[in-house]
């Protein structure tokens, strides 16, 4: 689920029930975005923090992203969330 704001965008990813999990914001004023964990994640969390700069960077703005993942995704599913991710963000 992508909620888009005027000055940034809530992403949650959920597996199975809609349900908020492991949480990180991000928010990019300049060349690096600033990231800090509101939630700690279980297993994913490298996953978490890219996503959430990957979309502050893009957008220039505050990035907040749950996910709620029973098992720890692997690189190729991890890339195709990803691109689902980038692509809602670009068309909401």
């Amino acid at each position: 689920m992508v909620l888009k704001f005027e000055n940034g965008n809530f992403v949650s990813v959920s597996e199975g029930a809609e349900k908020l999990g492991s949480m990180v914001v991000s928010l990019s004023t300049g060349p690096t975005p600033v990231t800090t964990t509101v939630i700690p994640a279980r297993t994913d969390s490298l996953f978490l923090k890219l996503t959430a700069e990957r979309i502050s960077t893009s957008t220039k703005g505050i990035a907040i992203v749950s996910a709620f993942i029973e098992k720890e995704l692997n690189p190729e599913t991890a890339k195709v969330i990803m691109s689902n991710i980038t692509e809602m963000i670009q068309n909401v």
